[in-house]
């Protein structure tokens, strides 16, 4: 029987050790990396989602201002509709005139004001209590068109950046239209003394 130097058993044991250190710190760097990806993801995704909140309020606040500024009797009509599309505060996009919210580079918005009122010459279909004795003119100006509140909705839309990538690369680079990726849509309503 041949002897093993202790050397050589020492080589092949720091060897083992070597190969199982190197597979234990891969398998680390791998768990980090995955999760960093999740992080960077969930960051966006409630990046993305406090900017349509924000937004959401913002075109509330303007539909008030609208409102109140709005002179109904030499106009003869309400304010109903506020739409905008909103560029350049998604991450990693400049505002562009490529940029557009079915490329996930904007969000669009779409405002709608109902009306508590009597007397408004506003759509039909937006005046919620035309003839309700809740209302009355607080200006004490005795004007016809009495407004007491208003119903703002407002919707706030927009794709994942994440899925328009994935689907042009699939697709050689074509933009999709507005049916080919699900809207991520953050809605509110308030209803606002005027």
């Amino acid at each position: 029987m041949r002897k093993i130097p202790i050397d050589t058993m020492r080589n092949g044991f720091s060897m083992i050790t070597t190969l199982f250190l190197i597979v234990i710190m891969s398998t680390v760097a791998i768990l980090v990396f995955s999760l960093s990806g999740k992080m960077l993801k969930s960051t966006t995704i409630q990046y993305r989602t406090e900017q349509a909140a924000l937004l959401a309020r913002s075109y509330t606040e303007a539909a008030v201002m609208e409102v109140i500024n709005h002179n109904r009797d030499t106009t003869g009509k309400c304010i109903q509709t506020i739409d905008g599309i909103v560029k350049g505060i998604v991450p990693g996009s400049a505002p562009s005139a490529s940029a557009s919210s079915l490329n996930g580079q904007a969000y669009k918005v779409h405002t709608r004001i109902y009306y508590i009122g009597e007397g408004l010459p506003c759509t039909a279909s937006l005046i919620l209590n035309g003839t309700s004795n809740i209302v009355s003119d607080y200006n004490n100006t005795g004007a016809g068109d009495a407004l007491a509140a208003i119903i703002v909705d407002v919707s706030v839309q927009y794709k994942d950046p994440a899925m328009v990538e994935a689907w042009r690369r699939g697709h050689s680079g074509a933009t999709p239209t507005a049916n080919q990726i699900p809207w991520i849509t953050y809605h509110t309503r308030r209803l606002l003394k005027i």
